[in-house]
């Protein structure tokens, strides 16, 4: 019951990171992916990290959304909603786990 009460302003959240970021980060990720899965055998693990590094910066960036909508929960509700916003992003772009 607690998760249904913010499933949909977690999708909200998601679907407007979506659409800002589908030209930066998002993209980026798809870019940096796809020069790894390319890239030559002695250019595999640079390209890697930087993949990586991209995918830490997109997991940083939601995890600031998430911080900042946390901040005016209290109580229970923070880990609620947190519980519920992570199994979302997990779920919407599984490169993040």
């Amino acid at each position: 019951m607690f998760r249904r009460r913010f499933s949909e302003v977690v999708t909200r959240q998601l679907d407007v990171f979506a659409t800002d970021e589908a030209d930066g980060l998002l993209a980026e990720v798809r870019e940096m992916k796809g020069k790894y899965d390319h890239a030559d055998r002695e250019d595999a693990e640079e390209a890697y990290g930087d993949y990586m590094d991209i995918v830490d910066a997109v997991k940083d960036a939601l995890a600031d959304m998430r911080d900042r909508f946390a901040r005016t929960l209290e109580g229970e509700a923070v880990d609620e909603y947190e519980s519920v916003f992570e199994r979302a992003a997990k779920k919407r772009w599984r490169w993040l786990v």
